[in-house]
C-alpha cells in the first residue's frame, strides 16, 4: 500500500505540472487565435482550456483515492498529508469558480495549485521513509 500511496501522490504532483502547462497553452492559444482574427467570446474554447478543466476534476478524484489509501498504509503523517491535499483541492475548485467572477482570484488559484504539487511531492517522499519501530531497542 505504501507503493500505491507513493504512486498516487506522484500522480497528483505530475498532474498539477501538466495543469500549469495546459493553462499556459490555453493562454497562448487565445492570444494566437485573437491575433488571427478569431472572435473570443463565451462559446470560445481551446484544447488547453478543456484539458485544464477535465484534468482538474481527475486530480480531485485521485486526491480522494489517496486519502482512502492513506488509511490503509503506515506512511509517516500520510493521513495528514492526504487530508491537506484534499483540502487544498477543495479550495482550488472554489477558487476556480470564484475566479470567473473575480479574475484577480486566479492568482490565488495558481499559487494554491503549486501548494498542491508541493504537498503531494512531500507525501510521496514520506512514503519512502522508514517506519519508526513500535518498541525501543536497548
Amino acid at each position: 500500500m505504501r507503493t500505491a500511496y507513493r504512486v498516487l501522490a506522484l500522480a497528483i504532483a505530475i498532474a498539477v505540472a501538466l495543469q500549469v502547462a495546459s493553462i499556459a497553452l490555453a493562454g497562448f492559444t487565445v492570444a494566437k487565435d485573437a491575433g488571427d482574427g478569431a472572435v473570443i467570446g463565451a462559446d470560445y474554447t481551446n484544447f488547453g482550456q478543456s484539458y485544464h478543466s477535465i484534468a482538474g476534476t481527475a486530480i480531485g478524484l485521485v486526491a480522494l483515492i489517496l486519502l482512502i489509501v492513506s488509511f490503509l498504509t503506515n506512511v509517516p503523517r500520510g493521513r495528514a498529508l492526504a487530508g491537506i491535499i484534499v483540502g487544498l483541492v477543495a479550495v482550488q475548485f472554489a477558487l476556480a469558480i470564484a475566479s470567473f467572477g473575480i479574475p484577480a482570484l486566479g492568482v490565488l488559484h495558481g499559487i494554491n495549485g503549486l501548494a498542491i504539487a508541493g504537498v503531494a511531492a512531500a507525501a510521496a517522499r514520506r512514503s519512502s521513509e522508514a517506519v519508526a519501530p513500535s518498541t525501543a531497542h536497548v
